[in-house]
Order: C-alpha cells, then sequence, then structure tokens
C-alpha cells in the first residue's frame, strides 16, 4: 500500500478521535466559526456582476470543507441599494438583483443537508424611503405617520432649520425635509435610510412578525445590524461638541442622545423572547441573535443581558476589539492588556467571541500586515468562544486601495467627494472573492464586476493557495481543525507576554491528579521581526520537552518537533502551537483533507530536543489573566 495513503488514512483516524473528544453540553453557536458572506462579492451564477445567492449554495461545500459551522450574510433583501441592502424596502422578500425566496429556501435546505446553519443580516434601525411603510408615513396615511421620527424643525431667523445639531455617520445633517409632508425625517445614515420610530410598539411588532416569517423558512439567526442606533433621545437635545473643525462631520460631536440609550437593550430582550419561543415550539436547536454595536465595553456587555442578570438579550453581542482598539502597531503587551480585560467583564456563563474584520472596516491583512495574516488567525480560532471570519480573510486578502473615484460606489465614500472619498470608503475591503486566476478572479463572467477585482489575484487567490504545499488557506484549515478538539472547546485559559513581543496563552483541562499530565496547547504567537526565545514554563508549568502541533506557514518549526521548553526560539513573525510530547507524529496534525495532511508527512521530525542556540531571556512580566471560575 502506498506509505502517503496510509499516513492520511492514520490521521484520518486521529481526526476523527478529536471529535470523538467533543461533548455534548454546549449548544450548537458556542463554539461555532461563523463566516460573513458578503454576497455581492462571493459567487456570480448568472454572469452580471454581481453575486448571488444561488452563488453562495454553489460554494457551499467550500465552507463545509474549510470547517465552518455558520455562515451569515449581508443583507440580500429588497432595496434600491443606495447603501447595498442596508436600506431595506421589503423584509420579507429576497432582492431580484440576488434572486428569489425560493433560492433563498433552497440555500436553507442544502445548507442543512451538510450539517451547515444560515444567519441572516436584520437592519431593524431603518428601512429605505422607497419602503411602503416611509411612503405612507410621509404622506400621513395611519397607522404608519408614527412610524418614523420626524420632526417640523425650528425658526431661526426667519428660516426653517433642523431641529438639533445630530450629524448622519454618512456625513452632513441626520435631518431631510420633506416637501410632501412638511417636515424633516431623521436618517442616521444615508437620506435613502430614514430611522423608524421605536417609541411606536406598532414598529417592534412588524419586526417581531419578520423574524418568525425567516425563522419558519429555515434561518438559524440573525445579526442585528447597528442596533445601538436604534433609539434617541425624546426631546431631540442638541449633542455637545467634540471636534469644531468640521460641522457636518460625524465626529463633529459626542453622541449621547443618538446611541446607545437604555431602551434599545429592551427590544433586544423583546427580541430574544421571540426567538426562544419560536425555537422551544419547534423543538429544534437554538435560534441565535448576534449584535452588532460599535460601542465602550460597559455598553457591549449589556447586550449579554440586564446588570442583575435577569433579563437575557443577544446570544453574544460582537467583540470588536481586534477592530477597534488594536492594530499593527500594537505590540504583544497590548494584546494581551485588550484580550484579558474582555474575558474578564464577559458575563459568568456567557459565551465570548473574536471578531477579526468584517465588510465595514479594511481587512485583516490589510491592517496587520500579511506577514502576521497566521498568527491573527490563530489567536481568533483558538482564544475561548466564538470564532468569525470575513470572506477572504482566511486566503489573506487584501484591500483594493486604487480603486477610483469614479468606480467607488460606497456612498460614506461618494460623499466625501474625489478628494477624500479613499479616507471613507469602504469598497476596497468589499472586492470580489478571488478564488483562482482565471478571469475576474473566477468571480464572475461578466464583462464587469460590480467593483473591480483586485489586480493581484493571480498571486492571492484559493485554488493557488490549496494546490501549494504550504500557505494561509491550508495553515487557516489546520487551524480551524484544532480548535474543534475539547482542549479548545472546554479548556481553561491564561495568558502572557514575553517582553512584549510575543503573545502566548494556553489552553489546558484539569483532569489529572498531577497537572503537569493535564492536556494543554501553548499558542505562541510573535509581533516582532526579529527572533525571540522564551521559556514556556514562566506561562504554564509542563514536563521540561513539549511537541510541535501547528506551525505557520513560514515558520522553520516542524509539526513533531519535540523542543526544550525552557528554550523555545521564535522567528520573525512567527506562530505555532506546543503541546504534549506523543509517541505518534502525527499527533498534532487535526487537518480535514487528505491532501494537507499529505503537505505535513513532507515536513522533517525530531525524535529528540530541539534546540536553538543559547539566548539571553529577558525579565519576563509573570501576571497572569484572572480567572472568573475555580480551577
Amino acid at each position: 500500500m502506498d506509505a502517503r495513503w496510509c499516513l492520511v488514512s492514520l490521521a484520518l483516524v486521529l481526526f476523527s478521535t478529536v471529535h470523538a473528544q467533543q461533548t455534548t453540553d454546549k449548544e450548537w453557536w458556542e463554539t461555532a466559526l461563523f463566516y460573513q458572506i458578503y454576497p455581492r462579492s462571493f459567487y456570480d451564477t448568472n454572469a452580471d456582476g454581481v453575486g448571488d445567492v444561488r452563488g453562495v449554495t454553489a460554494k457551499l461545500q467550500y465552507l463545509k470543507d474549510t470547517g465552518v459551522d455558520a455562515t451569515w450574510l449581508s443583507p440580500i433583501f429588497s432595496s434600491p441599494q443606495e447603501d447595498f441592502g442596508y436600506d431595506v424596502s421589503d423584509f420579507k422578500q429576497v432582492d431580484p438583483l440576488f434572486g428569489t425566496n425560493a433560492d433563498l429556501e433552497q440555500l436553507f435546505a442544502e445548507a442543512n443537508k451538510l450539517g451547515l446553519k444560515i444567519v441572516l443580516d436584520f437592519v431593524p434601525n431603518h428601512t429605505s424611503n422607497k419602503h411602503q411603510w416611509f411612503i405612507d408615513s410621509e404622506k400621513g396615511i395611519a397607522p404608519y405617520r408614527d412610524y418614523y421620527v420626524w420632526h417640523p424643525g425650528k425658526m431661526v431667523n426667519g428660516q426653517r432649520v433642523p431641529p438639533n445639531n445630530w450629524q448622519s455617520v454618512f456625513y452632513g445633517s441626520a435631518w431631510e425635509w420633506s416637501d410632501l409632508r412638511g417636515e424633516y425625517y431623521l436618517h442616521q445614515f444615508a437620506k435613502g435610510q430614514p430611522d423608524l420610530n421605536y417609541r411606536n410598539p406598532a414598529v417592534v411588532a412588524e419586526f417581531d412578525e419578520v423574524l418568525r416569517y425567516w425563522m419558519q423558512r429555515g434561518a438559524a439567526g440573525f445579526r442585528v445590524d447597528a442596533i445601538n442606533h436604534m433609539f434617541e433621545h425624546p426631546d431631540l437635545i442638541d449633542e455637545p461638541i467634540n471636534n469644531p473643525s468640521d460641522p457636518n462631520d460625524y465626529g463633529y460631536t459626542h453622541h449621547i442622545y443618538t446611541k446607545d440609550l437604555p431602551e434599545t437593550y429592551e427590544v433586544i430582550a423583546h427580541w430574544r423572547t421571540v426567538l426562544d419561543d419560536f425555537a422551544r415550539q419547534q423543538g429544534g436547536d437554538a435560534i441565535i441573535m448576534m449584535t452588532e454595536a460599535y460601542a465602550n465595553l460597559t455598553m457591549t456587555l449589556r447586550y449579554y443581558e440586564s446588570d442583575d442578570g435577569q433579563q437575557q438579550r443577544a446570544h453574544f453581542p460582537f467583540n470588536f476589539v481586534m477592530i477597534e482598539e488594536l492594530n499593527a502597531d500594537s505590540n504583544a503587551a497590548d494584546f494581551k492588556r485588550v484580550i484579558d480585560r474582555w474575558l474578564g467583564n464577559v458575563p459568568r456563563g456567557k459565551t465570548t467571541n473574536w471578531v477579526l474584520g468584517n465588510h465595514d472596516k479594511p481587512r485583516v491583512a490589510s491592517r496587520y500586515g500579511v506577514e502576521r495574516i497566521d498568527g491573527m488567525q490563530l489567536m481568533v480560532l483558538t482564544l475561548p468562544g466564538v470564532a468569525v471570519t470575513y470572506n477572504g480573510d482566511e486566503i489573506g486578502m487584501i484591500d483594493h486601495r486604487d480603486i477610483s473615484y469614479e468606480d467607488t460606489v460606497d456612498p460614506q465614500g461618494c460623499n466625501r467627494g474625489p478628494n477624500d472619498y479613499k479616507y471613507a470608503s469602504r469598497d476596497p475591503q468589499r472586492i470580489p472573492f478571488q478564488w483562482d486566476d482565471t478571469y475576474n478572479a473566477g468571480f464572475s463572467k461578466a464583462p464587469r464586476t460590480w467593483l473591480p477585482v483586485h489586480p493581484y489575484y493571480r498571486q492571492t487567490n484559493l485554488l493557488k493557495q490549496q494546490e501549494a504545499d504550504y500557505s494561509h488557506y491550508k495553515f487557516y484549515l489546520d487551524a480551524v481543525a484544532m480548535r474543534k478538539h475539547r482542549i479548545f472547546t472546554h479548556g481553561h485559559f491564561k495568558s502572557r507576554s514575553y517582553d512584549d513581543g510575543v503573545f502566548a496563552f494556553v489552553r489546558y483541562l484539569r483532569e489529572n491528579e498531577d497537572p503537569m499530565d493535564d492536556p494543554y496547547r501553548v499558542v505562541l504567537i510573535n509581533f516582532w521581526d526579529q527572533h525571540i526565545i522564551i521559556d514556556v514554563n514562566y506561562l504554564y508549568q509542563i514536563r521540561n520537552e513539549t511537541q510541535v502541533y501547528l506551525v505557520g506557514t513560514d515558520s522553520r518549526h516542524k509539526v513533531g518537533h519535540v523542543l526544550d521548553a525552557t528554550q523555545v526560539r521564535l522567528g520573525p513573525w512567527d506562530s505555532i502551537v506546543l503541546g504534549p510530547v506523543s509517541g505518534d507524529i502525527l499527533s498534532g496534525v487535526y487537518t480535514l483533507h487528505a491532501s494537507i495532511m499529505t503537505r505535513r508527512e513532507t515536513k522533517t521530525h525530531s525524535v529528540r530536543p530541539f534546540r536553538w542556540d543559547e539566548w539571553t531571556i529577558d525579565e519576563l512580566d509573570t501576571n497572569e489573566f484572572p480567572r472568573r471560575d475555580d480551577e
């Protein structure tokens, strides 16, 4: 029998063993890998230059093979597309640009066959001004007259002006005059996105029905968009000035009357009840709600539950600390501080999550550098809780920063004009997925795509990385498979920073009388562009020898190497995972595909401790993450 096939067979048995170790004491979503799909840019099946629902269905096997548990789709509902689906004109209809309701129901069905969950983007803060509710509200027709926030404005020096100084996220006043109604309407985003009036119970009830409608058809959950903009102060008070340099800029004021109002949490709690009641009646899996709110830590964590823990709200609020608080200049100590703070404040019994990128922010490889992509992905995939990947980040796609103003379509960029559009446009991170090196990166056969394909797609694409011996995608596969081990789904956590250069953490289980015999995995990520030697025992006491279980694309370490735990040398930007020494050199391999398993076979393995030349180890900070639970 072919030796390669023997190794593949053995590896697949080992992978099965990993899954056999899983327990069923957690809900499906608590250990899930969520994969965000931006449908416009994912895969185009009808050659119109825009991705569609059938394109997602066509690529479900790719998601399954990658190890994804659930995917959430950016908006696909009927819309004039002024903000690319975030301006919804009918919440119960798929936009013809993306397909039909039947296409979406087929997606639910096919995903279910593969054991995948489909989560929908839910945009309740506003509608399109083309929505029938707004059309009737503008005409003053009952019962829709008060579905939106209207105000006649005020008179200043004989001129009618907006009621206050509130600004739009998309630049300029948040108020727009309606000649038909003779009043201003509020729009915290684009003019074509009027804000709904949630002080009207009928509005809440409308969205109760929207949620039930899609749950009945197979939705596994909802990502609630821009939720902290839901309520405004009823007295429409001017907000205090923050930055007086540009009164049209969103940063002109402190948004204390238009964001994070306490009433928002009450609506979220109500919708949680709607979801839980439906799931209970159906007798199926939990239907989840995850909220998007760029807010401070205190406000964000309140989306989990009320301060007294009696009122349950979202299953989890998105955690944006790696987007908002950390960047390419952040060192290992910064990561430790931010991660430990988040973990130390999440309410007991709640599941945390880690978001590395999305359609609104520059891509991971662009923010942190391509050389760091493996380390960043490894970190997110092995920290406690849910992991979220934005489509394309698994292959290290980068932003297309050379899109011309003429080709720019994002209103946030267009509103800034030809001189400043690049500072605000989100188009660079929304470009088509790079499937292969064929025409339009394999995304579409159309003569023109809705956004230009990245000019470097021949260098960075999925097929090329699937066929390479080593690639960001193959490393991602290994890390995804590894995270399914019980050590990562149920293990304790402890972290430290080595001289600001290496962020290290350990996941471990308490199963033996002698802690030295407990299963563990040590994750080491070097944020420096230089070599460094560390003593793992400063993080976690282990036996003198430790084995390499996973290595980054450019690491000089090899899977199976046995290292001296007191002298682990990391190369520039290195990322590795260590664990107990095993009698089988493949014990650290948890890949999903036989093709990936064979490439690990080609790496040289050592059966003796692997030592580098001695280096001086600087004085180390011995602080560790303060656990909330007893260890």
